[in-house]
């Protein structure tokens, strides 16, 4: 962001009327996240930090991790979600269920500045004080350092694919260690950069996508132009460039699901540009809206300081929107394609 140091980004980006510099954010805190020669990564620690006040368990993993539990149940009204609970079930073998607990782990790095981030800004910046270098290694270690370990590893943020050498590299210790079969990895993606493509290798990309216990969930931050820059401080035009993106990764082969959310501040016009954005989506693969789950905006502790009265409006604004997403996936697929498990529904480029 122009005429903004690195250090107070995260703390006054919320009321700057500039956008973040994607690109050269991007570039600056990457340098900031990985140690390449040592093949080390800043992690978030969150002891101490807004973040821990949320948890409904303290952090573990020696404050580097936290444990989620991932709930297919929503509030009424809202559709259900059942990532990453159904394919970590289907590739585990496991019973179908309404929770799943996860084990989180969060790069200290991220290029946007969503408002609704349940994340507080200062561990998205490369704060050393609270976040260390692990290696992929140390993170297995703490792991399973506890009693009942998780069957999923979440690798959150942040945003994890500023350093996507860190899923090739978790992927490559738990094979190591034998817990491939045992452990579902779960990654998420804010579809702001190219470097899955730029720093990683083909067969580092192939791994990725012939690993059966692998899913990447690819996050819409709004549904148009001017509900993603709200909603993240980017650019709008940048808006597009989650669908360039997208359209790469459905040719890799990686298993690809998708959230978004449906916060804006302008509630006129909600209907044409949610159906705008399904024939985009669809665009890309006729089955894809099916893959995609709109998460619920909710007020975290770190959230309630970056509220003004837009961002209170967008929080009624996303229940219109959600209301149109549903009629949508009605109108566009029949009732059995409605009901597939989400992890059975194709998305296939070949």
């Amino acid at each position: 962001m122009a005429n903004m140091s690195n250090e107070n980004q995260h703390a006054d980006i919320r009321t700057s009327r500039q956008f973040i510099d994607t690109d050269d954010f991007s570039a600056t805190l990457r340098r900031k996240g990985i140690n390449l020669a040592e093949q080390r990564l800043l992690i978030a620690n969150l002891i101490g930090t807004q973040q821990q006040e949320d948890l409904s368990e303290p952090p573990n993993c020696r404050g580097f991790g936290r444990i989620r539990h991932f709930s297919r149940i929503t509030k009424s009204g809202w559709p259900l979600n059942p990532l990453p609970i159904d394919p970590a079930s289907k590739r585990l073998g496991l019973d179908v269920s309404n929770k799943l607990r996860a084990q989180v782990f969060q790069n200290a790095i991220c290029n946007w500045r969503c408002w609704y981030c349940y994340v507080p800004f200062q561990l998205l910046s490369a704060n050393m004080k609270h976040a260390d270098w692990l290696t992929a290694s140390q993170l297995v270690d703490l792991y399973l350092d506890q009693t009942d370990p998780p069957p999923i590893i979440d690798l959150s943020g942040g945003q994890p694919d500023l350093i996507p050498e860190w899923i090739p590299w978790m992927i490559h210790e738990l094979n190591t260690r034998g817990l491939g079969d045992r452990v579902y990895l779960w990654s998420d993606d804010n579809l702001s950069n190219d470097y899955f493509w730029k720093y990683l290798s083909d067969t580092d990309r192939n791994g990725m996508a012939e690993k059966r216990n692998y899913g990447r969930v690819c996050c819409f931050k709004g549904f148009d132009a001017d509900s993603f820059s709200f909603n993240t401080c980017a650019a709008p035009e940048l808006f597009e460039r989650q669908f360039e993106l997208m359209k790469r990764l459905l040719t890799t082969g990686v298993d690809l699901y998708g959230y978004i959310t449906l916060t804006t501040t302008k509630p006129d016009r909600i209907f044409d540009h949610v159906r705008e954005f399904f024939d985009k989506i669809q665009a890309l693969h006729e089955n894809l809206p099916l893959r995609i789950i709109p998460l619920e905006v909710q007020e975290f502790t770190p959230v309630t300081q970056r509220l003004d009265d837009g961002k209170k409006m967008a929080f009624k604004n996303q229940w219109i929107a959600v209301e149109r997403w549903q009629r949508e996936i009605e109108d566009r697929f029949t009732t059995e394609e409605r009901n597939l498990n989400i992890a059975d529904v194709s998305i296939s480029t070949e």
